[in-house]
Protein backbone atom coordinates (compact mmCIF):
# COMPACT_ATOMS: atom_id res chain seq x y z
CA UNK A 1 0.00 0.00 0.00
CA UNK A 2 1.22 3.51 -0.78
CA UNK A 3 2.99 5.04 2.23
CA UNK A 4 1.02 8.28 1.98
CA UNK A 5 -2.24 6.32 2.06
CA UNK A 6 -1.08 4.42 5.14
CA UNK A 7 -0.06 7.66 6.84
CA UNK A 8 -3.44 9.29 6.12
CA UNK A 9 -5.23 6.21 7.37
CA UNK A 10 -3.37 6.45 10.67
CA UNK A 11 -4.30 10.10 10.94
CA UNK A 12 -7.95 9.49 10.13
CA UNK A 13 -8.20 6.67 12.65
CA UNK A 14 -6.95 9.08 15.30
CA UNK A 15 -9.88 11.39 14.57
CA UNK A 16 -7.55 14.33 14.11
CA UNK A 17 -5.63 15.26 10.97
CA UNK A 18 -4.54 18.72 12.11
CA UNK A 19 -0.86 19.54 11.80
CA UNK A 20 -0.78 22.16 14.54
CA UNK A 21 1.12 21.39 17.74
CA UNK A 22 -1.66 22.92 19.82
CA UNK A 23 -4.38 20.68 21.33
CA UNK A 24 -7.65 20.45 19.42
CA UNK A 25 -11.24 20.52 20.60
CA UNK A 26 -11.64 16.74 20.27
CA UNK A 27 -8.61 16.04 22.44
CA UNK A 28 -10.94 15.21 25.31
CA UNK A 29 -8.68 12.36 26.35
CA UNK A 30 -5.70 14.66 27.04
CA UNK A 31 -4.83 14.99 30.71
CA UNK A 32 -3.91 18.36 32.21
CA UNK A 33 -4.77 17.45 35.80
CA UNK A 34 -1.71 16.77 37.96
CA UNK A 35 -3.77 14.59 40.29
CA UNK A 36 -4.54 12.27 37.35
CA UNK A 37 -0.94 11.69 36.28
CA UNK A 38 -0.45 7.91 36.58
CA UNK A 39 2.06 6.34 38.91
CA UNK A 40 5.26 5.60 37.06
CA UNK A 41 8.75 4.30 37.69
CA UNK A 42 11.57 5.83 35.67
CA UNK A 43 14.19 3.59 34.08
CA UNK A 44 17.38 3.80 36.14
CA UNK A 45 20.09 6.07 34.83
CA UNK A 46 22.98 4.48 36.66
CA UNK A 47 22.31 0.78 36.11
CA UNK A 48 23.61 -0.82 32.92
CA UNK A 49 21.56 -3.01 30.62
CA UNK A 50 23.32 -5.98 32.23
CA UNK A 51 22.24 -4.88 35.72
CA UNK A 52 25.62 -3.46 36.75
CA UNK A 53 25.61 -0.40 39.00
CA UNK A 54 27.36 2.55 37.36
CA UNK A 55 29.56 4.16 40.02
CA UNK A 56 32.26 6.12 38.22
CA UNK A 57 32.42 8.74 35.47
CA UNK A 58 34.38 6.25 33.36
CA UNK A 59 31.64 3.63 33.65
CA UNK A 60 29.04 6.22 32.68
CA UNK A 61 31.10 7.33 29.73
CA UNK A 62 32.09 3.92 28.42
CA UNK A 63 29.13 1.71 29.38
CA UNK A 64 25.85 3.38 30.26
CA UNK A 65 25.85 6.49 28.09
CA UNK A 66 26.49 4.55 24.84
CA UNK A 67 23.70 2.14 25.78
CA UNK A 68 21.22 4.97 26.33
CA UNK A 69 22.14 6.75 23.11
CA UNK A 70 21.71 3.49 21.18
CA UNK A 71 18.24 3.02 22.67
CA UNK A 72 17.19 6.54 21.71
CA UNK A 73 18.60 6.02 18.25
CA UNK A 74 16.93 2.67 17.64
CA UNK A 75 13.60 3.26 19.38
CA UNK A 76 12.81 6.99 19.43
CA UNK A 77 14.52 9.30 16.94
CA UNK A 78 16.03 6.83 14.50
CA UNK A 79 19.61 5.99 13.65
CA UNK A 80 21.47 7.66 10.81
CA UNK A 81 22.51 4.81 8.49
CA UNK A 82 25.86 4.52 6.81
CA UNK A 83 25.54 5.65 3.18
CA UNK A 84 26.57 3.20 0.47
CA UNK A 85 28.30 6.04 -1.37
CA UNK A 86 30.47 8.51 0.61
CA UNK A 87 28.93 11.95 1.16
CA UNK A 88 30.93 14.85 -0.27
CA UNK A 89 30.48 18.13 1.64
CA UNK A 90 31.31 21.59 0.32
CA UNK A 91 31.15 24.95 2.11
CA UNK A 92 30.71 28.24 0.27
CA UNK A 93 30.25 31.73 1.71
CA UNK A 94 27.96 33.03 -1.01
CA UNK A 95 27.50 36.49 0.49
CA UNK A 96 28.96 38.60 3.31
CA UNK A 97 27.56 41.89 4.63
CA UNK A 98 29.89 43.64 7.13
CA UNK A 99 27.32 46.43 7.70
CA UNK A 100 24.52 44.27 9.04
CA UNK A 101 22.31 45.92 11.68
CA UNK A 102 23.93 49.30 11.21
CA UNK A 103 27.45 47.87 11.34
CA UNK A 104 26.98 45.90 14.57
CA UNK A 105 27.70 42.61 12.85
CA UNK A 106 28.77 40.83 9.70
CA UNK A 107 26.22 38.53 8.13
CA UNK A 108 27.48 35.53 6.16
CA UNK A 109 25.23 33.40 3.97
CA UNK A 110 26.88 29.97 3.88
CA UNK A 111 25.78 27.28 1.45
CA UNK A 112 26.56 23.70 2.46
CA UNK A 113 26.25 21.17 -0.35
CA UNK A 114 26.04 17.40 0.02
CA UNK A 115 26.41 14.97 -2.86
CA UNK A 116 27.17 11.36 -3.71
CA UNK A 117 26.20 8.82 -6.32
CA UNK A 118 22.63 8.84 -5.01
CA UNK A 119 21.93 12.54 -5.44
CA UNK A 120 22.37 16.04 -4.04
CA UNK A 121 21.06 18.19 -1.19
CA UNK A 122 22.00 21.54 0.27
CA UNK A 123 21.29 23.88 3.15
CA UNK A 124 21.74 27.63 3.66
CA UNK A 125 23.15 28.56 7.05
CA UNK A 126 23.24 32.16 8.25
CA UNK A 127 26.13 33.27 10.47
CA UNK A 128 26.02 36.66 12.22
CA UNK A 129 29.26 37.76 13.89
CA UNK A 130 29.51 40.92 16.04
CA UNK A 131 32.09 43.30 14.64
CA UNK A 132 33.34 44.90 17.84
CA UNK A 133 34.49 41.84 19.76
CA UNK A 134 37.71 39.90 19.95
CA UNK A 135 37.52 36.97 17.55
CA UNK A 136 36.74 34.16 17.67
CA UNK A 137 33.40 34.85 19.36
CA UNK A 138 31.23 32.36 21.26
CA UNK A 139 27.98 31.65 19.48
CA UNK A 140 24.38 30.52 19.68
CA UNK A 141 23.10 28.18 16.99
CA UNK A 142 19.33 28.04 16.60
CA UNK A 143 17.25 25.37 14.93
CA UNK A 144 15.01 27.73 12.97
CA UNK A 145 11.39 27.57 11.85
CA UNK A 146 12.15 30.56 9.62
CA UNK A 147 13.51 29.91 6.14
CA UNK A 148 17.06 31.25 5.92
CA UNK A 149 16.36 32.25 2.30
CA UNK A 150 13.48 34.52 3.37
CA UNK A 151 13.31 38.17 4.41
CA UNK A 152 12.63 37.03 7.99
CA UNK A 153 16.32 37.57 8.68
CA UNK A 154 16.36 41.20 7.59
CA UNK A 155 16.55 43.86 10.31
CA UNK A 156 13.17 44.96 11.61
CA UNK A 157 12.30 48.46 10.40
CA UNK A 158 10.72 49.55 13.72
CA UNK A 159 13.04 47.73 16.13
CA UNK A 160 16.61 48.02 14.79
CA UNK A 161 17.99 45.50 17.31
CA UNK A 162 15.66 42.75 16.11
CA UNK A 163 15.13 40.71 13.00
CA UNK A 164 11.81 40.69 11.21
CA UNK A 165 11.14 37.30 12.80
CA UNK A 166 11.45 38.92 16.24
CA UNK A 167 14.80 37.48 17.29
CA UNK A 168 16.67 40.12 19.39
CA UNK A 169 20.07 39.61 17.78
CA UNK A 170 21.21 43.06 18.94
CA UNK A 171 21.16 41.71 22.52
CA UNK A 172 23.42 38.85 21.48
CA UNK A 173 25.85 41.15 19.67
CA UNK A 174 25.97 43.49 22.67
CA UNK A 175 26.94 40.57 24.90
CA UNK A 176 29.60 39.42 22.44
CA UNK A 177 27.87 36.42 20.87
CA UNK A 178 27.69 35.37 17.26
CA UNK A 179 24.43 33.82 16.09
CA UNK A 180 23.85 30.97 13.63
CA UNK A 181 20.52 30.00 12.04
CA UNK A 182 19.86 26.54 10.57
CA UNK A 183 16.54 26.07 8.78
CA UNK A 184 14.60 22.97 9.77
CA UNK A 185 13.24 22.24 6.27
CA UNK A 186 16.42 22.54 4.22
CA UNK A 187 17.03 18.79 4.35
CA UNK A 188 13.62 17.33 5.23
CA UNK A 189 9.98 18.47 5.13
CA UNK A 190 8.27 19.67 8.31
CA UNK A 191 5.83 16.75 8.26
CA UNK A 192 7.54 14.54 5.71
CA UNK A 193 5.71 11.33 4.83
CA UNK A 194 7.54 10.09 1.72
CA UNK A 195 11.28 10.84 2.17
CA UNK A 196 11.94 10.85 -1.57
CA UNK A 197 13.67 14.24 -1.58
CA UNK A 198 16.14 16.03 0.68
CA UNK A 199 18.93 14.25 2.52
CA UNK A 200 17.44 10.77 3.06
CA UNK A 201 17.87 9.41 -0.49
CA UNK A 202 21.62 10.00 -0.29
CA UNK A 203 21.72 7.38 2.48
CA UNK A 204 19.49 4.73 0.92
CA UNK A 205 20.85 1.29 0.11
CA UNK A 206 20.28 -0.22 -3.34
CA UNK A 207 16.56 -0.67 -3.86
CA UNK A 208 15.59 1.28 -0.75
CA UNK A 209 13.05 4.11 -0.99
CA UNK A 210 11.97 4.70 2.62
CA UNK A 211 13.70 4.69 6.03
CA UNK A 212 13.66 1.41 7.91
CA UNK A 213 11.79 1.22 11.20
CA UNK A 214 14.93 2.00 13.21
CA UNK A 215 16.25 4.67 10.81
CA UNK A 216 16.07 8.43 11.08
CA UNK A 217 12.88 10.40 10.98
CA UNK A 218 12.41 14.14 10.68
CA UNK A 219 13.94 15.17 14.02
CA UNK A 220 17.09 13.16 13.43
CA UNK A 221 17.51 14.79 10.02
CA UNK A 222 17.11 18.24 11.57
CA UNK A 223 19.74 17.35 14.18
CA UNK A 224 22.10 16.07 11.47
CA UNK A 225 21.82 19.42 9.69
CA UNK A 226 22.95 21.29 12.81
CA UNK A 227 25.93 18.98 13.11
CA UNK A 228 26.92 19.82 9.56
CA UNK A 229 26.61 23.51 10.37
CA UNK A 230 29.02 22.84 13.24
CA UNK A 231 31.39 21.26 10.71
CA UNK A 232 31.39 24.59 8.91
CA UNK A 233 31.95 26.58 12.13
CA UNK A 234 35.10 24.58 12.73
CA UNK A 235 36.46 26.24 9.58
CA UNK A 236 35.33 29.79 10.42
CA UNK A 237 37.98 31.76 12.31
CA UNK A 238 35.41 34.34 13.46
CA UNK A 239 33.49 31.84 15.60
CA UNK A 240 34.78 29.88 18.59
CA UNK A 241 33.41 26.44 17.75
CA UNK A 242 34.33 25.20 21.25
CA UNK A 243 31.81 27.64 22.76
CA UNK A 244 28.62 27.11 20.78
CA UNK A 245 25.23 26.85 22.46
CA UNK A 246 22.60 24.92 20.50
CA UNK A 247 18.99 25.99 21.06
CA UNK A 248 15.47 25.53 19.76
CA UNK A 249 11.82 26.04 20.62
CA UNK A 250 8.93 23.53 20.50
CA UNK A 251 9.68 20.95 17.77
CA UNK A 252 13.12 22.53 17.48
CA UNK A 253 13.60 22.16 21.24
CA UNK A 254 13.13 18.43 20.75
CA UNK A 255 15.71 18.46 17.96
CA UNK A 256 18.07 20.52 20.15
CA UNK A 257 18.27 17.92 22.89
CA UNK A 258 18.87 15.10 20.42
CA UNK A 259 21.51 17.19 18.63
CA UNK A 260 23.42 17.99 21.82
CA UNK A 261 23.20 14.45 23.18
CA UNK A 262 24.81 13.03 20.03
CA UNK A 263 27.35 15.73 19.22
CA UNK A 264 29.63 16.68 22.08
CA UNK A 265 31.10 19.57 20.14
CA UNK A 266 28.15 21.67 21.30
CA UNK A 267 29.16 23.26 24.59
CA UNK A 268 25.69 23.97 25.93
CA UNK A 269 22.05 23.19 25.08
CA UNK A 270 18.85 25.22 25.56
CA UNK A 271 15.50 23.56 25.08
CA UNK A 272 12.49 25.90 25.09
CA UNK A 273 9.03 24.39 25.67
CA UNK A 274 10.00 21.15 23.92
CA UNK A 275 7.42 18.93 25.62
CA UNK A 276 6.73 15.44 24.29
CA UNK A 277 9.87 13.83 22.76
CA UNK A 278 11.74 16.83 24.15
CA UNK A 279 12.30 17.47 27.84
CA UNK A 280 8.95 16.18 29.19
CA UNK A 281 8.78 12.69 30.67
CA UNK A 282 6.91 10.15 28.52
CA UNK A 283 5.50 8.27 31.46
CA UNK A 284 3.53 11.20 32.87
CA UNK A 285 1.20 11.19 29.83
CA UNK A 286 0.33 14.80 30.56
CA UNK A 287 -0.47 17.17 27.70
CA UNK A 288 0.84 15.85 24.39
CA UNK A 289 1.53 12.12 24.39
CA UNK A 290 3.27 9.74 22.02
CA UNK A 291 -0.14 8.79 20.64
CA UNK A 292 -0.94 12.41 19.80
CA UNK A 293 2.47 12.99 18.28
CA UNK A 294 2.58 10.03 15.92
CA UNK A 295 -0.99 10.62 14.69
CA UNK A 296 -0.24 14.26 13.86
CA UNK A 297 3.40 13.90 12.86
CA UNK A 298 3.94 10.21 12.08
CA UNK A 299 7.58 10.41 11.04
CA UNK A 300 9.06 13.01 13.35
CA UNK A 301 10.32 9.96 15.24
CA UNK A 302 11.35 6.62 13.78
CA UNK A 303 8.67 4.00 13.14
CA UNK A 304 9.86 1.88 16.06
CA UNK A 305 8.49 4.56 18.38
CA UNK A 306 4.95 3.70 17.24
CA UNK A 307 5.24 0.39 19.10
CA UNK A 308 5.10 2.26 22.41
CA UNK A 309 1.89 4.22 21.82
CA UNK A 310 -0.11 3.92 25.05
CA UNK A 311 2.68 1.63 26.27
CA UNK A 312 5.13 4.29 27.49
CA UNK A 313 5.95 2.28 30.61
CA UNK A 314 7.52 -0.35 28.34
CA UNK A 315 10.06 2.13 27.00
CA UNK A 316 13.56 1.28 28.29
CA UNK A 317 14.30 5.03 28.35
CA UNK A 318 12.65 8.27 29.37
CA UNK A 319 13.62 11.83 28.56
CA UNK A 320 15.62 12.52 31.73
CA UNK A 321 18.08 10.04 30.24
CA UNK A 322 18.41 12.11 27.08
CA UNK A 323 19.23 15.22 29.11
CA UNK A 324 21.71 13.17 31.14
CA UNK A 325 23.55 12.22 27.93
CA UNK A 326 24.39 15.92 27.49
CA UNK A 327 26.31 15.91 30.78
CA UNK A 328 28.72 17.27 31.85
CA UNK A 329 27.88 20.07 29.41
CA UNK A 330 25.27 22.53 30.71
CA UNK A 331 21.63 22.18 29.69
CA UNK A 332 18.78 24.66 30.20
CA UNK A 333 15.05 23.90 30.05
CA UNK A 334 12.33 26.52 29.66
CA UNK A 335 8.58 26.08 30.30
CA UNK A 336 5.45 28.26 30.23
CA UNK A 337 2.59 28.17 32.75
CA UNK A 338 -0.09 28.20 30.05
CA UNK A 339 1.78 25.81 27.76
CA UNK A 340 0.12 22.78 29.33
CA UNK A 341 0.43 20.82 26.05
CA UNK A 342 4.21 20.71 26.68
CA UNK A 343 3.80 19.60 30.33
CA UNK A 344 6.02 22.10 32.13
CA UNK A 345 6.03 19.99 35.28
CA UNK A 346 7.25 16.99 33.29
CA UNK A 347 9.94 19.12 31.68
CA UNK A 348 11.20 20.21 35.10
CA UNK A 349 11.17 16.68 36.53
CA UNK A 350 13.15 15.41 33.56
CA UNK A 351 15.79 18.07 34.20
CA UNK A 352 15.74 17.30 37.92
CA UNK A 353 16.25 13.55 37.48
CA UNK A 354 19.05 14.09 34.95
CA UNK A 355 20.98 15.68 37.82
CA UNK A 356 21.91 12.22 39.08
CA UNK A 357 24.44 11.95 36.26
CA UNK A 358 25.60 15.55 36.54
CA UNK A 359 26.43 14.96 40.20
CA UNK A 360 28.29 11.74 39.34
CA UNK A 361 30.42 13.80 36.96
CA UNK A 362 31.13 16.43 39.60
CA UNK A 363 28.66 18.99 38.23
CA UNK A 364 25.65 20.73 39.75
CA UNK A 365 22.12 19.53 39.04
CA UNK A 366 18.77 20.83 40.24
CA UNK A 367 18.53 20.44 44.01
CA UNK A 368 14.77 20.25 44.62
CA UNK A 369 12.08 18.02 43.16
CA UNK A 370 9.69 20.95 43.52
CA UNK A 371 9.46 23.25 40.53
CA UNK A 372 10.79 26.78 41.18
CA UNK A 373 8.42 29.75 41.54
CA UNK A 374 7.11 31.21 38.30
CA UNK A 375 9.56 33.77 36.94
CA UNK A 376 12.51 32.56 39.04
CA UNK A 377 15.35 31.32 36.85
CA UNK A 378 17.95 28.78 37.98
CA UNK A 379 21.13 30.00 36.29
CA UNK A 380 24.11 29.06 38.46
CA UNK A 381 23.78 25.35 37.90
CA UNK A 382 24.85 22.95 35.17
CA UNK A 383 21.17 22.10 34.79
CA UNK A 384 19.19 25.34 34.50
CA UNK A 385 15.46 26.00 34.36
CA UNK A 386 12.71 28.58 34.42
CA UNK A 387 8.98 28.69 33.98
CA UNK A 388 7.26 32.00 33.25
CA UNK A 389 3.72 33.21 32.86
CA UNK A 390 2.29 32.90 29.38
CA UNK A 391 2.02 30.37 26.63
CA UNK A 392 3.97 28.76 23.85
CA UNK A 393 6.54 31.29 22.65
CA UNK A 394 9.96 32.75 23.37
CA UNK A 395 9.59 36.12 25.09
CA UNK A 396 12.29 38.70 25.82
CA UNK A 397 12.48 37.41 29.40
CA UNK A 398 13.37 33.97 28.02
CA UNK A 399 16.02 35.27 25.61
CA UNK A 400 17.67 37.18 28.45
CA UNK A 401 17.75 34.13 30.71
CA UNK A 402 19.29 32.06 27.93
CA UNK A 403 21.99 34.71 27.58
CA UNK A 404 22.52 34.80 31.35
CA UNK A 405 22.99 31.02 31.40
CA UNK A 406 25.46 31.18 28.53
CA UNK A 407 27.32 34.07 30.18
CA UNK A 408 27.66 32.06 33.38
CA UNK A 409 29.03 28.97 31.66
CA UNK A 410 30.72 29.99 28.41
CA UNK A 411 32.30 33.23 29.57
CA UNK A 412 33.28 32.00 32.99
CA UNK A 413 35.48 29.33 31.41
CA UNK A 414 37.47 31.84 29.40
CA UNK A 415 38.01 34.01 32.47
CA UNK A 416 39.39 31.16 34.59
Amino acid sequence: MNRLVVCLAVLLLSGNIALSREPKENDSDVNYDESKVPHYDLPPLLVSAEGKAIKTPEEWRNIRRPQILALFGNLIYGRIPEPESPIRTEFEVVKADPKFMGGKATRKDVRIRFSNDKGKAEMLVLVFVPNKVTKPAPAFMKHSFNNTKSRDFDVHSMWPGRLKNGWPLGEFFDRGYAFVAVYQQDLVGHNEVEFLKGIHPLFYKKGQSFPKAREWGVLSAVAWGAMRAMDYLETDDDVDHTRVAIMGHSKMGKATLWTAAQDERFALAISAQSGCAGAALWRRRSGETLDKMVTRFPYWLCRNAWKFVNQEDDLPVDQHMLLACIAPRPVYVHSGVEDTWADGRGEYLSAYHAGEVYRLLGRKGLTSESSPPVGEAIIESDVGYHIRQGGHSIQMYDWQRFLDFADYHLKKKTAE
